[in-house]
């Protein structure tokens, strides 16, 4: 008949002292994420065994974990199957009927069929011993049921890399953009469930594309440059939530290729991720309170604003040199540490280029020329394309590093060609942007500069000239009047 739902108070001492012991039992589960198969095989209990213990403590707490009691233990049965059957159907019927309404029904129904009509108490305690999930579901829907009694997926890992989640976030601080203007960044993160290390994330004004999903996972599982930096490898599985950005056709195609098991959350419904979601809150409240632009609960952090890359730089310092290295209360181990204990060995792609070919989806087509590949502006050039002059080629390349690309003939991985001028440095696109429009403003203003000195002159000549064509002739002095010279004769 099922369990009768008591409280603490109605237990005895054996009873109490029993639910005590199961729920130590299932405690690793309930609060760290043990696996209950983990958890089933040190003690020797049955999976489903603790599956119900876990659903009973999640509905009545520690009453639930006591032995069940029958319905009708002490008590003498006062209705048939079918009267009970047809009470319980009354009570999760829509709209809600109260148990005054649900008595009056069974009455009529007893008394037309001749049968033994329950009390009113009977009918009471029937309806309040139904299963709350029943009634739940019944009268309050399907979402307050999931938030309630739905069993949360949460990812528990035994070994590094067995999990990864992703997550994206605006961050709540203002760094300057690339015109200059304030802008909050968003953050896109990998997260190794196991170790709460962080292998991979991406820095950007523009919001989460499947293209940024891609080169935080290409960063992830690649070795790093930065020797402060250890995580990498391909994970087993990798969970994320519902977001177009993760479930585009791109990165199934690199799961599948990568043999990596992708985990949706329900949509709608993002739970059982609070580890990637409590790192997010690390970082806005150790790092962020601490730079210029922090738009927080006193107001905005004063201070001249971060660039994107000196933000993206004092971020990376406080990943590596404090959150991975500090000891996390909950694993009871650093990050880093964890992640490289009993000698572990990442799985990691067969090559770079395999991976380049996945992930960098960033695809241009290209003509291979005498001085190699022109893109963007600048030249990149390696000894083996002078075999290819003339070519039609597919370059792919990471927008945040424009220091080289990935050169590939027929689908074919051919090699890797550098730009000359950026050598040894590390250039994104919007770097490259940033730079040629300000040089094209300094251009621009050098002959506009010129211009005006032309301008000037020539309107200074002008002036000049029309001046003298239309300013008065000055005043002549009058000659004196000519006199004839006449002979005259004395007799005149």
């Amino acid at each position: 008949m099922g369990q009768q739902h008591t409280s603490l108070t109605m237990l005895t001492e054996a009873k109490l002292a029993e639910a005590l012991r199961r729920f130590h039992l299932i405690r690793p589960f309930l609060e760290d994420g043990v696996p209950l198969t983990r958890i089933a095989g040190e003690h020797q209990i049955p999976v489903r065994t603790l599956r119900r213990w876990v659903q009973r403590y999640r509905i009545d707490g520690l009453a639930g974990l006591s032995r069940p009691m029958r319905k009708d233990k002490d008590q003498r049965r006062a209705v048939t199957a079918q009267v009970q059957q047809f009470i319980e159907g009354l009570a999760l019927e829509k709209p809600r009927r109260t148990i005054a309404t649900i008595h009056r029904e069974v009455a009529k129904l007893t008394k037309a069929r001749e049968w033994k009509t329950p009390s009113y108490s009977t009918v009471e305690r029937i309806v309040q011993q139904l299963d709350p999930t029943l009634m739940t579901l019944a009268h309050e829907g399907s979402k307050v049921y999931r938030e309630k009694f739905d069993v949360i997926y949460r990812n528990t890992a035994s070994a590094p890399n067995e999990v990864w989640q992703a997550d994206h976030s605006l961050l709540p601080i203002l760094v300057r953009n690339e015109q200059g203007k304030p802008a909050r960044p968003w953050l896109t993160i990998i997260l190794d469930d196991y170790s709460r290390g962080v292998p991979g994330y991406y820095l950007g004004f523009a919001s989460p594309t499947a293209l940024q999903t891609a080169l935080t996972l290409h960063q992830a599982i690649w070795h790093k440059a930065d020797a402060r930096w250890h995580l990498c490898g391909i994970p087993t599985r990798f969970y994320t939530d519902n977001g177009s950005d993760f479930t585009s056709h791109h990165l199934e195609q690199v799961a599948a290729d990568l043999k990596i098991e992708l985990v949706f959350s329900w949509p709608g419904h993002p739970r059982g991720r609070g580890k990637i979601e409590r790192f997010f809150q690390t970082v806005e409240q150790m790092l962020l309170p601490h730079l210029p632009g922090f738009e927080g609960a006193n107001g905005k952090t004063p201070g001249t604003l971060l660039s994107l890359s000196a933000f993206d730089t004092c971020f990376r310092t406080w990943l590596l040199e404090d959150y991975h290295q500090r000891v996390q209360e909950e694993i009871r181990s650093a990050p880093q540490a964890r992640w490289e204990e009993s000698g572990f060995l990442p799985q990691m792609p067969e090559s770079l280029e395999q991976l380049d070919l996945l992930l960098l989806s960033v695809v241009k087509g290209r003509r291979v020329q005498q001085d190699g590949i022109h893109f963007q502006g600048q030249r990149y050039f390696e000894t083996t394309l002078a075999a290819y002059v003339g070519e039609d080629v597919t370059i792919r390349y990471d927008p945040r590093d424009l220091a080289v690309i990935r050169v590939f003939y027929q689908g074919r991985f051919l090699c890797r060609a550098i730009c000359a001028e950026f050598a040894g440095q590390y250039i994104s696109l919007k770097e490259v942007i940033q730079t040629r429009t300000q040089q094209r403003k300094r251009v621009r203003q050098g002959i506009k500069d010129r211009l005006s000195v032309v301008e000037q002159i020539q309107t200074g000549t002008s002036s000049e000239s029309s001046q003298s064509e239309h300013s008065p002739s000055p005043v002549e002095a009058t000659p004196p009047p000519i006199t004839p010279r006449l002979k005259r004769y004395f007799n005149e």
